[in-house]
């Protein structure tokens, strides 16, 4: 078996951990999350749209049959699971059993940033939503959303769904410019922390949505989460030449680091997917390289869940230091 990560966060990774009934498969895993009695909700872009497993990966329920149109993150508290449908641009609160409690958004409209491309730097920022990425809850009972595949937002409503605030603009280089908002999360302080994927960078805000501090050195994030001891966990895209730049000269040399006109770093270019350990300020604890997770968790236990979409599976590391 494996081994990664050290010290007091090493890990034994079982692949493709699901058990999955005969003749069943999953399709392209976007996200995942676990309950109070840790079991495993998986949201996979096919039907149905949500998988539950036992911790130990035997299969218990499906449900959300034909609700969805392209499942995006998944995040649980206080046995409430928290979907975004990004094709859709609504989030929404289910029971852990299926039942629809709140749905943010109106299916199928879609604000106007200028762009109907994924993935672009968008021209202008636009309100709720264009593709929304995440719902979050925070200890105010306030929502947090990314609004980020078509957008470069957060959105901040009153827990029954009224809009309060928006804060964010297109960019490449400034704190509060995000280029595809994606993984969203609220510690127990009501601080936010963003996973500015295209800039390969976490910011954090607080929960007026003032820059608090930004977190480098990291590859494309798509997903943070945060153990019982206030350690954060990021998984991370590997870097593929084919981003987009808008304007800004491609990167040379391996480890090497694109920069704008005044030589300030906005991304660091190299390396294959990985998850990395951080702690409250956003220096690493634990990294290791691994497969292309678009979603991350970590259980009660200590235990990861990444969600692998290009394997259409969940990787889990069980936690051993």
């Amino acid at each position: 078996m494996t081994t990664v990560g050290r010290g007091k966060y090493t890990y034994e990774l079982v692949q493709d951990w699901p058990k999955l009934p005969p003749g069943l498969s999953l399709s392209t895993t976007s996200s995942v999350a676990t309950d109070s009695q840790d079991r495993v909700y998986v949201f996979q872009r096919g039907e149905p749209p949500v998988w539950v497993f036992e911790r130990d990966g035997s299969y218990l329920d499906t449900w959300g049959h034909g609700s969805f149109i392209r499942p995006h993150g998944c995040y649980i508290q206080d046995d409430v699971i928290y979907l975004t449908d990004t094709d859709d641009s609504v989030a929404m609160r289910y029971t852990l059993d299926g039942r629809m409690l709140q749905i943010i958004g109106k299916r199928g409209q879609h604000s106007d940033s200028g762009t109907d491309v994924y993935g672009d730097l968008v021209p202008r920022a636009a309100p709720p939503f264009n593709h929304p990425t995440g719902l979050v809850p925070a200890p105010s009972g306030d929502l947090y959303a990314a609004d980020g595949e078509k957008n470069c937002r957060v959105h901040r409503f009153t827990a029954d769904g009224r809009l309060i605030s928006s804060w964010g603009d297109p960019g490449k280089m400034e704190p509060n410019q995000f280029h595809l908002p994606h993984g969203i999360l609220v510690d127990g302080e009501g601080r936010v922390y963003v996973c500015d994927r295209e800039n390969s960078r976490v910011q954090v805000f607080d929960g007026e949505g003032s820059v608090v501090s930004v977190w480098t050195d990291l590859r494309p994030p798509t997903d943070i989460a945060m153990d019982s001891d206030g350690a954060f966990y990021v998984s991370q895209f590997g870097f593929n030449i084919s981003h987009r730049y808008e304007g800004y000269p491609p990167p040379t040399g391996s480890g090497s680091a694109l920069k704008d006109d005044q030589g300030r770093r906005t991304v660091r270019p190299d390396g294959p997917p990985q998850i990395s350990i951080l702690d409250r300020d956003g220096e690493v604890l634990a990294s290791w390289e691994s497969r292309k997770a678009h979603g991350l968790w970590v259980d009660g236990h200590g235990d990861i869940y990444t969600a692998v979409e290009d394997e259409k599976s969940v990787d889990k590391y069980v936690r051993v230091g």
